[in-house]
């Protein structure tokens, strides 16, 4: 057959009949070989190679896929620029395709022509692809005691498994092999950042999901502070609380603001303290600290009391000044005998 273009076509039917189950026969009547080699595996986005065996006396080669004819021989008959010629000669015919993509996936067929009969070679191209997180639940604020359930799903080939876990707080232990995680009546212990892994033999995909539990306030027992007059004392409250909770402060039912009577008030995070730069006798007294968010309140009290220091006198007269009852007793004895003493002199003399 001298004429390439009509052994291409030859081809394609044999091809065809080929798929269909039918003997081929080339022009001497003699069957045709078919053989099947192993399937090729290939990740998606590499390059996959197919190559078939020739001879000395071939007379015509092609690579077919499976809708269209790829090469015959040195002529590219595909449009796609992935697909190259690599070799061509009497031992082997061997082309590539490049950034291989799911499409690529299928049956390959290399057929070759000598002059007494009609050789085919055939190899199916399997493309793995790594796993894809395509649907994942987005950041979630929640309040203590609902029902919480994540979702993940993910595409690749061979399908990927999914699972979840949390990895903050790493204390926490709960797990999930399955696209769900359901967290019924949610505590605040589980609020933190859930991991969804999707994997299989290509690959892992990672992305993670922020829960966060809404609760009222705590308030810690508040500690009673001790002052000197004229001193500085500070009030201190502490809240644990999400959304953080606001702080009000009150001196028996009249609530105290920032920079009332010299008194300064300052929040931060999870803390607030009430501050008297000049401790007066006013002052002191038992005052409350309230912790408020959207969720309920919760509230301490704290008591500012007066510390009084020791005197210069008593200071100065140390240890000895401090006498116990028996000692003053027997000074006392003491001096009543002197007394009398002095007195009897007195008498003899007169």
């Amino acid at each position: 057959m001298k004429n390439p273009l009509c052994w291409v076509i030859l081809t394609g039917v044999a091809f065809l009949l080929i798929q269909q189950g039918l003997p081929v026969y080339s022009q001497g009547d003699s069957q045709s070989d078919n053989k099947v080699m192993d399937n090729i595996t290939v990740r998606q986005g590499e390059t996959v190679f197919l190559s078939c065996s020739q001879g000395d006396v071939v007379t015509h080669s092609a690579w077919l896929n499976r809708s269209s004819i790829m090469y015959a021989g040195e002529d590219k008959w595909s449009v796609d620029p992935r697909v190259s010629l690599v070799t061509l000669n009497q031992d082997e015919f061997t082309i590539k395709i490049e950034n291989v993509d799911m499409t690529d996936e299928g049956q390959y067929i290399c057929a070759v022509q000598t002059r007494s009969r009609a050789t085919t070679t055939s190899v199916h191209v399997i493309v793995q692809v790594p796993p894809k997180i395509t649907s994942l639940s987005k950041d979630i604020v929640v309040n203590e005691g609902s029902n919480v359930s994540l979702v993940c799903s993910a595409s690749g080939k061979p399908d990927p498994s999914v699972s979840w876990k949390i990895i903050s707080p790493a204390a926490q232990s709960l797990t999930s092999e399955d696209e769900f995680l359901e967290i019924p009546s949610v505590s605040r212990q589980r609020a933190g950042t859930y991991e969804c892994t999707a994997m299989n033999d290509v690959a892992t995909d990672v992305q993670t999901v922020e829960l966060t539990v809404n609760y009222a306030p705590t308030v810690s027992d508040g500690k009673d502070v001790g002052v000197t007059l004229g001193q500085q004392g500070v009030l201190q409250c502490e809240a644990d609380a999400v959304p953080p909770a606001d702080f009000e402060w009150y001196r028996d039912d009249r609530r105290i603001f920032n920079g009332f009577d010299g008194i300064e008030i300052e929040d931060s995070g999870a803390l607030s303290k009430l501050t008297f730069f000049n401790v007066s006798e006013g002052d002191y007294g038992n005052y409350t600290c309230v912790a408020i968010n959207k969720l309920g309140s919760a509230n301490t009290s704290v008591v500012l009391f007066e510390v009084i220091e020791p005197t210069s006198s008593t200071l100065l007269q140390g240890p000895g000044a401090v006498q116990d009852g028996n000692s003053a007793s027997r000074a006392g004895h003491t001096s009543t005998c002197l007394l009398v003493l002095l007195a009897l002199q007195l008498l003899l003399k007169f």
